[in-house]
């Protein structure tokens, strides 16, 4: 499920089948073996009506929850951004390591960019390489000057290195932080049932009517998928903060 979430496209696809071939059981097949009587009609619209406010509900709850997780990481880009060029200023209060220090947030920055729009997972595995190394050439270059002149101005520049290798690690957690594999089974569940009582309702299949539903259930599943993928999916996080950043670090 998790693998699927990961690819909006195909995401979309397969629930349209799979929402398609329950409308389709529904109407077909558990309509033919168990027609309903005059009597079972009202009380099944009630259960109908309720069932699908549920699907509607799990739905807008699930979007939230996309929506928030893409808001979080559109904060801790634009703070990661606002950490390293604070930290930039910030070298100039060191006794020594000033420049090589700059130097490497420059390097850093450019690292930081290509892990919002590297795609390949070898190419971000590098990636992540090279920023682990960075960090820890950045930490020697202020701790250095720190260990050997202590006060409270080398501190700063000490603090808002820290600062920027923590925006690091909140934005990798807001990255993995996804909706869950069991509310997407749990969506699908909704969704089928939803579909199924949708065909075994209808009086006469009409295939156009039957495929509304199952259509309206796959473009919101993939509008959440996409929106909750932070690689593959059409809207992402863009790092317009840190590619502003980087200019002005020129």
């Amino acid at each position: 499920m998790e693998l699927l979430a990961n690819h909006p496209v195909l995401f979309c696809l397969v629930s349209l089948l799979l929402m398609s071939l329950a409308a389709w059981v529904g109407a077909v097949v558990l309509r033919q073996k168990k027609p309903m009587d005059e009597a079972t009609v009202e009380d099944f619209s009630v259960v109908q009506s309720a069932t699908l406010t549920l699907l509607a509900l799990v739905i807008g709850f699930s979007l939230s929850m996309a929506v928030g997780r893409y808001d979080q990481r559109k904060n801790y880009e634009e703070e990661e951004a606002n950490a390293i060029g604070t930290e930039y200023l910030r070298t100039d209060l060191l006794p020594a390591n000033g420049a090589k220090t700059r130097q490497l947030l420059r390097q850093y920055t450019d690292l930081r960019i290509q892990f919002y729009t590297t795609r390949d997972a070898d190419a971000l595995k590098q990636v992540d390489e090279d920023t682990s190394r960075v960090q820890n050439e950045m930490w020697a270059a202020v701790s250095q000057p720190a260990i050997g002149q202590p006060n409270p101005v080398v501190g700063l520049a000490v603090g808002g290195m820290n600062d920027v290798i923590n925006s690091q690690g909140y934005t990798l957690a807001a990255w993995r932080n996804r909706i869950p594999g069991s509310a997407w089974m749990l969506l699908f569940a909704i969704g089928i049932f939803c579909n199924i009582l949708l065909g075994f309702g209808v009086r006469m299949p009409n295939v156009k009517l039957l495929m509304i539903l199952p259509l309206v259930v796959a473009i919101a599943f993939f509008l959440i998928a996409d929106i909750d993928s932070p690689r593959r999916g059409r809207i992402n996080v863009r790092p317009q903060n840190l590619e502003t950043l980087r200019t002005t670090l020129k």
